[in-house]
């Protein structure tokens, strides 16, 4: 007889996800937030995505507080990303955008993200936007 099991996450565990072409990219947003980016909000898991299939497979499981999308990466952005995951997840998590410069900061309003920020990645910018989106979002999930 074969026994199954299940494995399964702790509920006090908030998941981000985090796309970017770049291994180096998705290196320094982990950095910037760290795995308790915030006393009031349970330890982060990351999961890394490198292609859009793995983005929209990971995000059609669900299970996700928040995800990071770098505007930047190819082939396939993360604005565009964005806007097709907020037309095509119901209740879709918080989208944070990397945009190439501030200034691009508008372009992000296409992509209906619910968050933005601009490369070079400042840290403390970085866990300020990331931290806008995720404690709300801990808070509607207790």
């Amino acid at each position: 007889m074969s026994e199954e099991t299940t494995v399964t996450r702790p509920k006090d565990v908030l998941r981000v996800l985090v796309y970017s072409d770049d291994s180096d990219t998705r290196a320094e947003v982990i950095s910037s937030l760290g795995r308790r980016p915030h006393p009031d909000l349970p330890p982060v898991e990351f999961v890394e995505c490198a292609t859009e299939p793995v983005v929209r497979q990971q995000m059609d499981a669900g299970g996700f507080a928040l995800a990071i999308l770098d505007g930047e990466a190819v082939p396939a952005g993360g604005m565009g990303i964005a806007r097709a995951l907020k037309d095509e997840i119901f209740r879709c998590p918080p989208l944070l955008v990397l945009t190439g410069r501030e200034q691009d900061a508008w372009l992000a309003t296409w992509s209906r993200a619910d968050g933005v920020t601009s490369h070079p990645i400042d840290p403390l910018r970085l866990a300020q936007a990331a931290l806008g989106l995720l404690l709300p979002a801990a808070s509607r999930a207790v």
